[in-house]
C-alpha cells in the first residue's frame, strides 16, 4: 500500500514554520468557499427578478467554474513561481470585481461575464488550488494530507456559515443587497493573504522536475494522471448539480426555499466530518480506493434520497449523508497528486488535474437547468449524475500510488 511518507519532496526547512500559514489558509478557504457556495439560493431569486429562464442563470455558473478551473492551472503556475501570497491578491481583485458586476448585470451576457468569467478567475485564484500549492509545500510529508483535510474542512465549514446567513441578507436585503456584502467579505482576502509566506522558497528545495514543462510532460505522459483527471470530473458533476439545483429542486417539490438552503448549510456542517476524517485516513490507507468509496458512497445517497418520501427530516438527513462525502475528495486527490508527482509544482499539477473537476462542474450546472427546461423535471439529471459515480470508482482502481520518481513511467 503507498504511504504518504514515502512522498517526494518534503520540505526540512520550512517545516517548523508551516502551523501559522495552515491557519491563515483556512480562513481564506472559509471565506472563498462559503461565498461561492451560496449560488443556489440565488438562483430562483435572480432568475425572477431579471426574468431569466434556469438555463440563463445556470449557463453563467458553468462558465463560472470552466473559467474556475481554465484559470486555477495558470494561477497555479503563477503560485508556483512566485509565490501563493500575489495570486491570492490577484484572485481576490477578480472576486470582488465579479460580485459587484453581478449585482448590476441585467442580461444572460452581462451576468456571464461578471458571475462567470470574473467570479470563476477569483475562485481559481483564491481557492483549494492556489492554497493548498503553498500548503503542500510547506508541511512535511507525513501530515500533508491530514493538512488538506483541515483545509477543506474549513472551507467546508464557511459553507455551513454562509448558506444561512446568505438566506437571511436577501430575505432582509434583497438579493441584490445579499451579493454586495459577499463583495465586502471576499475582500478580506486581501488581508489574509499576507500570512501566506515562505512557500516558493520551499518550493524550490522540493524534489521534483525543475521546470514546469518536465513537471507537466512527465505527469502529462503517465497512465494514472488521466485517470485522477476523469475521477475527479465526476466530482465536480455531482457536487456542483447538487449545490446550485437542490434547492430549486425543494422548491418545484412545494417545499421552502430556507430548507434548501438548510440543506446546503447541513451538507457543509457534515463535510467537516468528512474532511477531517479522510485527511486522517489518508495517511493511513489507500487513497486510490478511499477516493472510490467516496464516489460510490454518494451515489448510494442520491438513490435512497429520491426513492424515500420525501419531508423535511429526509432532506435533512440526506445533505447530512451527502456531507460526509461531500468534498472529503479534495484531501485525498491532491494528497495523491503531492505523493506521486511531488509537491514542488504542485499548483500547476493540481490545478490541471482541478480542470477535469471544473469540467464536470461546468456539465452539473449547465445540464442541471437544460434537463430541466426540455423535461420540466431534473429526473433526467439525477440518474445522470448518480450513473458517474460508478465510473469514477473504475476511474480509480488502476491508479499507481507509487511516486513516479520510483517507477518506470506507464505510456498515458
Amino acid at each position: 500500500m503507498a504511504s504518504e511518507r514515502s512522498a517526494p519532496g518534503g520540505p526540512p526547512a520550512a517545516a517548523a514554520g508551516w502551523m501559522p500559514v495552515l491557519v491563515f489558509a483556512c480562513v481564506i478557504l472559509l471565506v472563498s468557499n462559503g461565498a461561492r457556495s451560496s449560488w443556489g439560493l440565488f438562483l430562483p431569486e435572480m432568475t425572477q427578478a431579471r426574468g431569466w429562464s434556469r438555463e440563463t442563470f445556470s449557463f453563467a455558473v458553468a462558465v463560472q467554474n470552466i473559467v474556475w478551473g481554465t484559470g486555477a492551472m495558470l494561477l497555479g503556475a503563477m503560485a508556483d513561481r512566485w509565490g501563493a501570497m500575489r495570486t491570492l491578491m490577484l484572485g481576490a481583485v477578480f472576486y470582488v470585481a465579479g460580485f459587484l458586476g453581478m449585482a448590476v448585470a441585467t442580461t444572460g451576457t452581462a451576468l456571464s461575464l461578471t458571475g462567470g468569467v470574473l467570479v470563476g478567475l477569483g475562485i481559481g485564484g483564491t481557492a483549494f488550488g492556489i492554497v493548498f500549492a503553498a500548503v503542500g509545500k510547506l508541511v512535511p510529508p507525513e501530515r500533508r494530507t491530514w493538512a488538506f483535510g483541515i483545509g477543506t474542512a474549513a472551507g467546508s465549514f464557511g459553507q455551513f456559515l454562509f448558506l444561512p446567513s446568505t438566506a437571511e441578507a436577501i430575505r432582509a436585503f434583497g438579493w441584490q443587497g445579499a451579493v454586495y456584502g459577499h463583495a465586502i467579505v471576499v475582500a478580506l482576502i486581501l488581508l489574509l493573504a499576507l500570512g501566506i509566506r515562505g512557500d516558493r522558497e520551499a518550493g524550490a528545495r522540493a524534489a521534483g522536475s525543475s521546470t514546469l514543462g518536465e513537471a507537466l510532460r512527465e505527469a502529462v505522459g503517465d497512465r494514472s494522471f488521466h485517470l485522477l483527471f476523469w475521477g475527479y470530473f465526476v466530482c465536480g458533476l455531482q457536487v456542483v448539480f447538487i449545490g446550485l439545483h437542490l434547492p430549486a429542486y425543494l422548491a418545484d417539490k412545494g417545499m421552502p426555499l430556507s430548507l434548501g438552503a438548510q440543506a446546503i448549510a447541513i451538507v457543509g456542517l457534515f463535510n467537516v466530518i468528512g474532511c477531517l476524517s479522510a485527511g486522517w485516513l489518508g495517511v493511513r490507507l489507500s487513497k486510490k480506493w478511499l477516493l472510490a468509496g467516496i464516489y460510490v458512497a454518494r451515489s448510494v445517497v442520491m438513490i435512497a434520497f429520491l426513492l424515500a418520501p420525501l419531508s423535511v427530516w429526509s432532506v435533512w438527513l440526506f445533505a447530512a449523508a451527502m456531507g460526509l462525502f461531500w468534498l472529503s475528495t479534495v484531501p485525498l486527490t491532491t494528497g495523491l497528486v503531492g505523493q506521486v508527482y511531488g509537491v514542488r509544482h504542485l499548483g500547476l499539477l493540481g490545478g490541471v488535474i482541478f480542470f477535469g473537476h471544473q469540467i464536470g462542474s461546468f456539465l452539473g450546472a449547465w445540464l442541471g437547468g437544460r434537463i430541466f427546461d426540455m423535461t420540466g423535471s431534473y429526473d433526467w439529471a439525477w440518474i445522470l449524475v448518480i450513473a458517474f459515480g460508478a465510473f469514477a470508482a473504475v476511474m480509480h482502481a488502476p491508479i499507481d500510488q507509487r511516486p513516479i520518481a520510483q517507477r518506470a513511467p506507464v505510456p498515458a
